[in-house]
């Protein structure tokens, strides 16, 4: 697969709190390849935003694309890979640095913000992750 346009999302309940990531990954023709929900423990929803990114650019590289286009309702995250905000939490040095990484992996990449209601799938996909790892957890009390 050349190109690849994903949409991702993080969520996180409390912030911190409960947090789960959800990404759809869309191929050139319009298509669902594949959705990845899933619980990332207690963290902050912009690490949780981050962490969606991470794995996203990571299964992009394992399915062999050379492009790719992020989508995403994180403006912070977005204006951070930019260039056009500093990212002066330390908590999210670290995961920038992994996504300006893994960007380097690709032939070409866009990042672009858009509205929550134009990424409900990624979004139901994050917390879904969520209310899955919590319905367990009710399972073994």
């Amino acid at each position: 697969m050349r190109k690849i346009t994903v949409f991702t999302d993080g969520a996180s309940r409390g912030n911190p709190g409960d947090a789960g990531i959800g990404i759809v990954f869309i191929d050139e023709s319009g298509g669902v390849v594949k959705e990845i929900s899933d619980y990332i423990g207690q963290t902050t929803n912009n690490i949780a935003e981050y962490t969606a990114l991470i794995r996203a650019l990571n299964e992009a590289i394992e399915m062999n694309c050379d492009e790719i286009d992020i989508i995403t309702d994180s403006e912070l995250m977005v204006k951070q890979i930019k260039g056009e905000y500093q990212v002066k939490n330390e908590g999210i040095k670290n995961l920038y640095k992994q996504v300006q990484d893994l960007l380097k992996e690709f032939k070409s990449y866009s990042i672009t913000h858009v509205r929550r209601e134009q990424n409900k799938r990624a979004d139901e996909l994050a917390n879904r992750g969520i209310d899955e790892a919590l319905d367990e957890e009710e399972i073994e009390l």
